[in-house]
């Protein structure tokens, strides 16, 4: 069963080799620090994190990259406007430094939450300046590039295949002109390497280089930092869909024009995500960060869940209807793994060993077929319920809940939905049993605001999320 990965540049499902044997090189486009991560930003990086996963589970060795953007992504990807650090100094009354310093902590924060793996290393754009320099003075060598009054571009005319990732229309771009040109600016689709400082402005961030004081643009930091941890060729690069027009394609053109080399063997992205149908915005009400809908007393799991039960590369409408059923499910599979552990006896039935094996090979098939999450989740499912049966009729014993449970923890490698967390349930101290029991009396008398009032309680001081179902209340710890 190899393993199988939808390749945007050749958009087919191609086997995947890497190019040193058992050793991948993965570079995940990280986050740009000057705000809160929202649940469809989240969304990304949970994907990228299953693909980790995936890999780890073929057996592969993965060094992974994910860059943090803490300077010269403007507010248009054309270019123009302010750099999104600077915009969010002056939101904040803060420093561009602060600002980064904080948001990063805050990205990882809701990393954690989510149970994403950190990547190997995380390199800062402001700390890789030398870098990113160094790369543009070995395209101006190569006369890749030209100096306007606002900065270096590269001329991507020079490029014959330039635009191959997005199969880009250049003379259509060209004839449409759909982007804001700067003065000077020979091409639609030229782009900017190093912006000058602009003159009687004093810039947070700004370096003195031979060719100009200024800072770098937002797409160099990515070629620079990923050839400098993973080679100039290494194997997968992944991102967002909104990434392969502009920023990636455009980092192909400057790495591969530096060095002559294939720049990426594989590129992977992820679909859009939006809410209630719609683009996700402020405006509307309905922009949400991990942090807010932990507060409304879901469990994060239920995000995650909600993420990887549908497919990477298709469109995901995120609802709190769909985020219900999520943390209904979770709940399910939950109490089908406490029940696993009050299984008692020494009988041993081959059913058992049967459903388990022919569920392991299933997940991994169904995974391995370009991270088909949904229908590794519909394996896993068929499993639960054929375990469910057997359970009902009495027909396994300890030995035979301790291999399912073993096998669940297995395929849990790859989901990273904490299952393993999941034992018997925990003696509670008195105190948080105390605030369950009020609740659920308040619950009882109709008084549902003082009961939210505990619920509130109980997940900010406790970290405890309480769940009605249809057997009882329900808890469970969060991080």
């Amino acid at each position: 069963m190899p393993l199988k990965l939808f390749n945007t540049m050749t958009r087919q499902k191609e086997t995947f080799k890497p190019i040193k044997d058992m050793k991948v090189g993965l570079y995940t486009c990280g986050p740009t620090v000057y705000d809160y991560p929202h649940i469809g930003n989240m969304r990304a990086y949970v994907w990228e994190d299953l693909l980790k996963r995936v890999l780890i589970f073929n057996k592969f060795k993965v060094k992974h990259v994910m860059n943090i953007t803490d300077v010269g992504h403007l507010t248009s990807d054309e270019d123009t406007g302010e750099d999104k650090m600077e915009v969010g100094a002056k939101r904040e009354h803060k420093s561009a430094w602060e600002i980064a310093d904080y948001y990063t902590k805050v990205f990882f924060e809701h990393s954690k939450m989510l149970n994403i793996i950190k990547p190997d290393v995380v390199p800062k754009a402001t700390d890789h300046i030398m870098e990113q320099a160094e790369l543009i003075r070995k395209l101006q060598k190569k006369k890749y590039t030209y100096t306007i009054a606002d900065g270096i571009y590269f001329d991507t005319s020079k490029l014959k295949d330039y635009g191959k990732l997005a199969k880009l229309d250049i003379e259509g771009l060209k004839a449409g002109a759909r982007v804001e040109m700067a003065e000077g600016k020979k091409n639609p689709t030229d782009f900017a390497l190093w912006k000058f400082s602009p003159r009687g402005q004093k810039r947070q961030m700004e370096w003195e280089m031979p060719f100009g004081k200024g800072f770098p643009g937002w797409h160099i930091e990515c070629s620079a930092m990923s050839m400098k941890y993973l080679g100039e060729t290494f194997d997968i690069h992944a991102g967002g869909v909104d990434h392969i027009p502009v920023h990636h394609t455009n980092e192909i053109a400057q790495s591969e024009a530096a060095t002559g080399k294939l720049f990426v063997k594989y590129w992977l992205h992820c679909a859009h995500m939006i809410v209630d149908g719609q683009k996700m915005s402020k405006s509307l009400g309905n922009y949400y960060t991990v942090s807010d809908i932990v507060k409304k007393g879901y469990n994060p799991m239920a995000i995650r869940y909600l993420y990887i039960n549908s497919h990477y590369r298709d469109q995901l409408n995120f609802t709190f209807q769909s985020l219900d059923a999520a943390q209904r499910t979770l709940e399910g599979i939950h109490n089908f793994i406490r029940r696993l552990y009050e299984v008692d006896g020494k009988k041993s039935n081959a059913e058992a060993k049967t459903l388990i094996s022919t569920m392991k090979k299933d997940f991994k098939a169904a995974i391995n077929n370009d991270l088909n999450t949904p229908s590794a989740m519909a394996v896993f499912f068929d499993f639960v319920t054929s375990m469910n049966k057997l359970m009902d009729k009495k027909g396994i014993g300890k030995k035979d809940a301790e291999n399912v449970i073993k096998a669940i923890k297995e395929i849990d490698e790859v989901l990273g939905l904490t299952l393993k967390d999941v034992e018997k349930e925990e003696e509670l101290s008195k105190e948080i049993s105390e605030l369950i029991k009020r609740r659920e009396g308040l619950r009882k008398v109709g008084d549902f605001a003082g009961a939210d009032i505990v619920r509130k309680k109980l997940l900010e001081e406790f970290k405890i999320v309480v769940e009605d179902t249809n057997k009882g209340v329900r808890w469970k710890k969060v991080n």
